[in-house]
């Protein structure tokens, strides 16, 4: 891969994420410009979704654990929940793909992807020390409180427009 293919790469995939967190429906955004020259198949286009998650859960994680370490596990489901926030259409689509993959390549790779998400959040909360079974079941639990316990930063209006709580607030005392 050429620099320019590399570059015209990261600059599709980011209007993907655009689209996909305007749209937030959990198809995978092929419609975008360059999709189809840069990603050959749709497992592509996921894969390169699922690793630009997993990266910024992973930051974000670390940017928690500097804040308070002393509460690993509330470390980490404050940065899954910063990164649901700032990802939710990504989300959404590796959510459907997980639920309902297109075939048995997709499943593995959403089954492989989904464990190693877990494990990483079972051992950045310091609840195992080791890559098993066992920590892709802790990391499954640590991921149901945090989705049982997030609360969407913003609301999606009528319009498909997103609405922050605090510009609702100023609206109200400004009427």
């Amino acid at each position: 891969m050429t620099w320019k293919s590399f570059h015209s790469r990261g600059e599709i995939l980011r209007d993907v994420i655009a689209v996909a967190n305007r749209r937030r429906d959990g198809v995978l955004p092929v419609d975008v410009d360059g999709v189809a020259d840069v990603f050959d198949e749709d497992l592509t286009l996921l894969g390169a979704l699922q690793l630009r998650w997993h990266t910024r859960l992973a930051g974000r994680i670390e940017r928690e654990l500097m804040q308070q370490p002393m509460d690993l596990e509330k470390a980490v489901v404050a940065a899954w929940h910063a990164t649901a926030d700032e990802l939710p259409g990504v989300l959404a689509i590796l959510d459907r793909h997980r639920a309902a993959p297109y075939d048995a390549a997709m499943a593995d790779a959403m089954a492989k992807s989904t464990a190693k998400e877990r494990i990483l959040l079972a051992m950045m909360a310091g609840r195992v020390s080791v890559a098993d079974d066992r920590a892709v079941r802790v990391g499954a639990e640590i991921e149901r409180r945090a989705r049982a316990s997030y609360q969407p930063e913003g609301i999606v209006t009528h319009r498909g427009e997103q609405t922050r709580l605090l510009d609702r607030i100023k609206a109200a005392l400004a009427a």
